[in-house]
């Protein structure tokens, strides 16, 4: 049996969506900025995608800009914030995706910008009356906050009103990633006092390379990436004409799918939280798994065993994709930043179980099964 869950790194493609995006390639292959016919329809493509985007998240089309992925989203918030917003000083926290930690990082070495880490509470949620003391204690800078709406690793998820209104009560900007959300949430910006939204399709089962930023209306930004008019001068570049269809296509079909999709990865994620915890003595859960939390992750501990520094190649081994943090550091051998900032036990190994549209409760007992058969020895009946 091979059994993916690591959709909280990235998600299959839905087959209605590499339809169009086949479709798309093969008969609009004109430029979008071109005048004639071809460029004409390329241009409706993309604006009727925006269009889609925009009503989804509750705002007007002028504020969606697509962009490669969650990650220039991020990188395009803080630097339009210090470079054009004169914001002097970021606030983070110490679990952000680096997308965000690297780049504040950048901007406080190359920029002068002041860089606060606002505190983490035990069960991993961000530690709100500290988040005030520093906007407070910092009232003389102009300030950006900048937390994820739902953490990779973890799944813990931020209040995004109740962090929007601190911002605005501070005179604060608020900028949140949401690349675990979106498509999985019902997600609206301008209900939250948010300001900058990083979002990216491939974690709502469309294609990689592909993303968006929402950027409040009321702010005045200059081009992120020059050299072109694209993207209403935000963003030189050709567009990726196919992957804005297949966003706005995979974002569509996620909203409509959202009740029972919903309801499936957290029937799972139950299903797996009760045989771990009746068959593997030892075993914890990462971050507050049963509180305010995403349903997609969930973030395990294991008891030290012979050989748990394969695990997961094992796993792997057995079929079964899982991983040990956030894919964009798994070639990283200093560990995950965010169990270390949650003081995870460094004696156990960890990994992220993450649920999506395509998991059965089959392929959740096949990777329980494996997983007692591994750290216990004792070899279990599997189906293949």
């Amino acid at each position: 049996m091979k059994v993916y869950l690591d959709n909280a790194a990235t998600t299959p493609v839905d087959e209605r969506v590499v339809e169009l995006m086949t479709r798309v390639l093969a008969e609009n292959y004109g430029n979008p900025s071109s005048v004639h016919s071809q460029g004409r329809k390329a241009r409706t493509l993309i604006e009727q995608s925006r269009k889609k985007v925009a009503k989804a998240l509750g705002v007007a089309p002028g504020e969606v800009f697509f962009t490669s992925g969650g990650t220039e989203a991020d990188n395009m918030a803080l630097n339009c914030a210090v470079e054009d917003l004169g914001c002097d000083h970021i606030i983070v926290s110490p679990i952000e995706h680096h997308a965000v930690l690297y780049t504040a990082e950048h901007l406080s070495r190359s920029r002068g910008v002041k860089l606060s880490e606002v505190n983490i509470l035990e069960n991993g949620h961000i530690d709100t009356d500290h988040l005030k003391q520093l906007l407070t204690d910092n009232s003389d800078k102009k300030s950006i906050v900048c937390l994820m709406h739902a953490n990779n690793e973890l799944g813990n998820m931020i209040d995004l009103s109740e962090i929007g209104g601190i911002c605005k009560e501070h005179g604060a900007y608020f900028q949140t990633d949401t690349v675990q959300t979106i498509g999985h949430w019902d997600v609206k910006p301008k209900e939250h006092g948010v300001h900058f939204l990083a979002a990216s399709a491939h974690k709502f089962n469309g294609p990689k390379g592909i993303g968006f930023i929402f950027i409040d209306e009321s702010l005045q930004v200059k081009p992120f990436i020059h050299g072109g008019s694209q993207e209403r001068n935000m963003r030189g570049g050709t567009e990726n004409l196919a992957g804005i269809v297949g966003l706005a296509k995979a974002l569509e079909i996620s909203l409509d799918e959202m009740t029972e999709v919903k309801a499936l990865a957290m029937s799972l994620r139950q299903h797996m939280i009760s045989r771990l915890k009746d068959e593997i003595p030892g075993v914890s859960f990462n971050g507050d798994y049963e509180g305010r939390t995403n349903y997609i992750p969930l973030n395990v501990s294991f008891p030290a065993h012979e050989g748990g520094e394969m695990l997961l190649f094992n796993l792997d081994i057995a079929g079964i994709s899982v991983s040990g943090g956030s894919a964009c550091s798994s070639g990283s051998s200093i560990g995950s930043h965010v169990l270390k900032a949650v003081s995870g036990d460094p004696n156990k190994t960890s990994i992220r179980f993450s649920f999506g549209k395509y998991n059965t409760k089959e392929e959740i007992d096949y990777t329980v099964d494996k997983l007692v058969e591994i750290i216990t020895g004792v070899k279990k009946e599997v189906s293949a």
